[in-house]
């Protein structure tokens, strides 16, 4: 069995033996295919060398690499995620052409992925195959699963969560009819090209209006989902006791999301990073009451997850302070960095499961 440097070794590789780390915590297990995610992390922990499969294994490689990549491919949760993304594409393309939605082929779709929830996970779940002109499509969908999540931490009504999860995949179905160079613009809008796009709440509202199976939450949510609690929102300035909670809580979603995903004018933040920002802006503009709910949920799913500090050190959160959920303690190689005393690193990645 092959040793091989770190720095030599080659995607695709398999590991032959059990990886460990200084401290000696089982780092990765035997079998392990080294693709650009394992490397990172091997390098992050110093390890010099590791153990390889011979080449008399690579028949077996081959036979099992593919299964391994069937089992993940025909996961219901990934499966329903892309068939969404393929409806969503046609549902776009109908409201651009000012056809009429096809709300029941809309809500069976966003049921079978919704059946699957529990494999979404809000802090480290990344579409697989994300194209950034595609931005659109995949952020209706995780906003509308954000909202589900939020809805359901917050202890919403059952008869409001599809619902809920309906508002957040139509919240911004009225950028159909937006000028499309205006969406993908990489430098700052002019207030005229602003003025514009903030038409798309407006425009939302109309196509939904007159809808059949979906409830008035859903409507008002794409009329509403920009307005702020203390009036400085768009399209209308209203205030918190005329925004409905469906627009409250996609509110939330969408500013998270929109934040932790690339846009062509602006890239992807940490999402402790959009955490820490929801909560000190959350006074005045969103309800600060959903953010605590989202912050305090979202972070109990965090123990054992890998993460990239902004000193670039990578570690695994061994514990979340409730008190300063987007702070946790971070095993760094067996060294302990407490977030909440060290103020000034932050997560600057979050990397995944281990």
């Amino acid at each position: 069995m092959p040793t091989v440097a770190v720095s030599q070794l080659k995607y695709g590789e398999r590991l032959g033996d059990i990886v460990i780390t200084k401290m000696g915590n089982t780092l990765f297990h035997k079998g392990k295919v080294i693709q650009e995610r394992e490397l990172e992390i091997l390098k992050a922990f110093l390890i010099p060398s590791v153990y390889i499969e011979s080449q008399s294994n690579e028949v077996e490689q081959a036979s099992e690499e593919p299964k391994a990549k069937e089992v993940e491919a025909v996961h219901p949760f990934y499966v329903e995620y892309q068939n969404m993304v393929k409806l969503l594409k046609k549902v776009f393309l109908l409201a651009n052409g000012g056809q009429q939605l096809p709300i029941l082929e809309i809500r069976t779709g966003l049921e079978a992925l919704i059946r699957h929830i529990d494999a979404y996970k809000v802090l480290t779940f990344i579409p697989k195959n994300r194209q950034l002109h595609e931005y659109i499509y995949h952020k209706s969908i995780l906003v509308s699963l954000t909202s589900y999540s939020l809805a359901r931490w917050a202890g919403l009504p059952q008869k409001d969560l599809v619902q809920i999860a309906l508002a957040g995949l139509l919240h911004d179905i009225g950028t159909s009819k937006v000028d499309r160079t205006l969406l993908e613009k990489k430098n700052s809008l002019t207030a005229v090209e602003m003025d514009e796009v903030k038409q798309h709440t407006l425009i939302g509202y109309q196509i939904l209006k007159n809808m059949s199976g979906i409830n008035e939450g859903v409507k008002l949510t794409a009329l509403q989902h920009h307005e702020r609690e203390d009036g400085s929102g768009y399209p209308l300035g209203v205030k918190s006791d005329k925004i409905h909670i469906y627009a409250k809580i996609v509110a939330v979603a969408d500013i998270y999301n929109a934040m932790t995903n690339e846009r062509y004018y602006k890239a992807a933040l940490s999402p402790y990073v959009v955490l820490e920002q929801l909560l000190d802006e959350s006074f005045g503009k969103v309800d600060p009451t959903l953010v605590q709910v989202f912050m305090n949920k979202s972070t109990q799913i965090s123990n054992g997850t890998l993460v990239k500090l902004s000193d670039n050190r990578v570690g695994e959160i061994v514990f979340s302070d409730r008190s300063h959920p987007t702070r946790p303690w971070v095993n760094v190689n067996g060294t302990i960095v407490n977030l909440t005393v060290e103020r000034n690193l932050f997560i600057q990645d979050v990397i995944g499961h281990i």
